[in-house]
C-alpha cells in the first residue's frame, strides 16, 4: 500500500515536471501574440485600431458586451501623446500600458476636466515644459506624467443599448492619437 502511494506521488511529480517545461518552451511562441505585437504588426504609431472581435467570437479588450475599444502605440521621443475626441458618451475610459502590457494609469471620463476626452500623456521632462507654459490648445487637456518612453493607450467606451451604437462609432470615429512637439522645435 506504502509502495503504491511512493508510485503514484512519483509519477505526479514527474509529470508536473513534464508540464512546467514544456509550458516554459511554448511561452516564446504565445508571448509574441500580445496587443504590443498585434499594433506594431496592423498599423502605424499614433494611428487608432479598433479592437474587435475576433474570429473566435472572443474580444481583444475584455469580454464586456457593452464596451467598445480602441487603441493607439505611442512614442514620447517623438513628443507628448494627446489623444482627443470631441463627441460625448456616458463613460469614457483610458488606460496608458507599457509595451509588456502593464497598466500605468487610467482614467476615466470623471476624473477629466470635460466630458469630452482630451488628454496629454507626457514624460517628465515634457511635464515640466507643460507646466511653464502648455500651448494654448492644450490648456483645458488632462495631463498625465508617465516614466514609460513607449506604449500604448487604451479608449474604452460604454454602450448601453443598440441605440448608442452610432453614437460610439461616431466617438471612435473622431479619436485621434496625435503626438505634439514641444520647447525649442515648437508645438506642431
Amino acid at each position: 500500500m506504502v509502495s503504491r502511494l511512493l508510485h503514484a506521488i512519483g509519477l505526479g511529480i514527474v509529470g508536473a515536471g513534464i508540464v512546467h517545461i514544456a509550458v516554459l518552451l511554448l511561452l516564446p511562441a504565445y508571448s509574441q501574440n500580445d496587443v504590443w505585437s498585434h499594433l506594431s504588426a496592423s498599423a502605424q504609431p499614433y494611428t487608432p485600431v479598433r479592437l474587435e472581435a475576433s474570429a473566435s467570437g472572443r474580444t481583444s479588450t475584455l469580454s464586456n458586451p457593452f464596451l467598445k475599444a480602441a487603441a493607439c502605440q505611442f512614442d514620447l521621443a517623438d513628443g507628448v501623446l494627446h489623444l482627443s475626441a470631441q463627441s460625448r458618451l456616458p463613460f469614457w475610459s483610458v488606460s496608458i500600458y507599457d509595451p509588456s502590457g502593464l497598466n500605468i494609469v487610467s482614467l476615466t471620463d470623471r476624473a477629466a476636466n470635460s466630458p469630452a476626452l482630451d488628454l496629454v500623456v507626457a514624460s517628465p521632462a515634457q511635464m515640466g515644459r507643460l507646466r511653464i507654459g502648455p500651448p494654448e490648445d492644450l490648456e483645458r487637456s488632462a495631463f498625465v506624467e508617465t516614466a514609460v518612453e513607449q506604449g500604448f493607450a487604451v479608449v474604452r467606451i460604454f454602450v448601453p443599448d443598440e441605440t448608442w451604437e452610432g453614437l460610439a462609432d461616431a466617438f471612435l470615429g473622431a479619436l485621434t492619437c496625435t503626438p505634439r512637439r514641444l520647447g525649442s522645435e515648437g508645438v506642431g
